[in-house]
């Protein structure tokens, strides 16, 4: 006999169909737990129909806007993921959630449908401590027998009971050691990658870099079925803590792969004049397979504080974290606020990524800091900090319009690296958001004096068919837009020596490329730094 009935009154109440009526067997256990009447396990013929789902209201959310509902949300969800049922939240409900150190696991697919959920961050218990959590029921695994693994392996010695995303670190060699306002001694090596049951590397997520040694390796299962998640009008009434790099990360935290995020809003209120930043609403890390579409999300205020070197930063805040995640995809989304509103921070960061896309997406910004392997944005609109990257692999940019103050911005505290293409296809390229700006395709800085713990390169080959420059505004002594920016105005003969030698690019392809001023496209103002690229132009 296995028993499926709850253990208090209100979460036998939970057990209804989704008409809203008890049935008989969950009649019979409330009325026994009510009474103290010890009662038997139900047969698994009399476990509760598929299709009855769970409701916060039947453990004693009261959906007032007002009332603390977090606790019977997350006993909502607790007795969800125990029994294998959905979630569906009541329509025209306002949950109201605090700042208490409680957070609801979600394991089963949830309709937030049209509830609204107050997320009141002014009085927070534990910042670290998402309001939501996605997970898998399936356990992390730890893969033994392998102690390195070489750049672009094909295969490694493990079996696994399914695929899994593995996760292996090595802690002895530092990584993206960051130049600037905000420099660091780096992070440990690290790698994500795919690999099916018969240790066979997913060719899409590929191994770049050589392990010699491996001081942590962790395997994630993959879940076969796909988790959703509808719905849901959400509100965060913003902290007003210190303005110092102490995140907040009080939203939805995915740490399950084949996750779909359907058809949400988050909101932000509240923001003052200080205020610590956010480490994303939507928080994907450690995970593979999730796309995010229809949904709406918030830029959040940006303030100042004083960085690593000991002058004044403006501190990154997002409604998107990408961190150690595969194969994600924003389709269809959008941000409440003006994307060229510069008082708002771009709304996406991302690290240790590989297969990012956005695709029909209308947002402030799309940003990796320890690099991507691979991203596309396509059919899209990018505001006031447009695409800032570094990384490997094909970088594809089509049918969008960019507001930055270049096309493409190969971020110089990670050493302008980029190490394989970019190809630009049928774009508006639109500089500093129509402010007047001299133009610059791809933007970056490199001294070759720092050591970002790697070898540092510009794309090999780049690729612009089809691109449109508006360059209407621009200074008065404007000669036409360059192909790149002057990396390194020091460099401008042989005298000057790259301690830490850049790779330049070989090869750029051009055609369709036109100009609002009608001045012609050059390489650069720095002829010296890119005299061996060799430009190409088709018809």
């Amino acid at each position: 006999m296995v028993s499926v009935f709850p253990t208090n009154t209100s979460e036998a109440r939970s057990a209804r169909t989704s008409t809203g009526k008890a049935s008989a067997a969950f009649r019979l256990a409330i009325a026994a737990i009510t009474m103290g009447i010890c009662v038997p396990a139900l047969s698994a013929r009399e476990e509760p129909p598929a299709q009855e789902v769970v409701r916060y209201g039947d453990f004693g959310a009261a959906g007032d806007g007002e009332t603390d509902d977090i606790d019977a949300i997350a006993a909502a969800h607790a007795f969800a993921n125990q029994h294998g049922l959905p979630v569906r939240a009541d329509d025209g409900t306002t949950y109201y959630i605090s700042g208490k150190d409680r957070t609801a696991v979600i394991q089963t697919d949830t309709d937030f449908g049209s509830a609204a959920f107050l997320i009141d961050d002014t009085d927070v218990e534990n910042r670290n401590s998402p309001v939501f959590l996605v997970s898998s029921r399936l356990q992390p695994l730890k893969p033994e027998g392998i102690s390195s693994l070489k750049r672009n392996q094909q295969q490694i010695d493990v079996s696994l009971p399914e695929t899994c995303l593995i996760s292996v670190t090595n802690s002895h060699v530092r990584r993206y050691i960051r130049y600037g306002p905000n420099r660091n001694q780096g992070a440990p090596q690290t790698d994500i990658f795919l690999v099916d049951k018969d240790g066979n590397v997913d060719s899409d997520t590929p191994i770049i870099w050589d392990f010699d040694r491996i001081t942590s390796i962790t395997a994630y299962p993959l879940d076969e079925e796909k988790l959703t998640l509808t719905g849901g009008n959400f509100t965060t009434i913003a902290n007003r803590a210190e303005s110092r790099y102490t995140y907040y990360s009080r939203g939805i935290a995915i740490r399950r792969s084949r996750v779909l995020v359907e058809g949400l809003e988050h909101h932000v209120t509240g923001e003052g004049d200080q205020g610590a930043p956010y480490g994303g609403f939507l928080n994907i890390a450690n995970c593979a397979d999730v796309t995010v579409q229809n949904t709406i999300l918030t830029g959040r205020k940006t303030y100042r504080t004083i960085g690593a070197a000991g002058v004044p930063v403006s501190m990154g805040s997002y409604d998107i974290s990408l961190n150690r995640a595969l194969n994600v995809t924003f389709r269809n989304c959008s941000q409440t606020n003006d994307i060229n509103d510069r008082q708002y921070w771009g709304i996406m960061g991302s690290n240790y990524c590989k297969n990012l896309v956005f695709d029909n997406c209308t947002f402030s910004r799309f940003d990796a800091h320890m690099g991507v392997v691979n991203a596309t944005i396509r059919n899209s609109t990018l505001g006031h900090q447009g695409i800032n990257a570094i990384g490997s692999g094909v970088f594809t940019v089509e049918d969008s319009t960019i507001y930055g103050r270049t096309l493409i911005n190969l971020r110089s505290d990670y050493g302008s690296t980029w190490q394989g293409e970019f190809v630009i296809r049928n774009c508006v390229f639109v500089p500093s958001g129509g402010r007047r700006a001299s133009a610059s395709l791809i933007g970056g800085s490199y001294s070759g004096q720092h050591d970002f713990g790697y070898t540092c390169y510009m794309p090999e080959r780049i690729l612009i068919d089809t691109l449109h420059i508006d360059d209407t505004n621009h200074p008065e002594n404007y000669r036409g837009p360059t192909i790149f920016a002057n990396f390194n105005p020091r460099l401008t003969d042989d005298s000057y020596v790259e301690e830490f030698p850049y790779v330049k690019t070989e090869e750029v392809i051009l055609r369709n490329v036109t100009t609002a001023s009608g001045k012609p496209l050059r390489l650069s103002d720095n002829l010296f730094m890119f005299q061996d690229v060799q430009v190409t132009t088709r018809e």
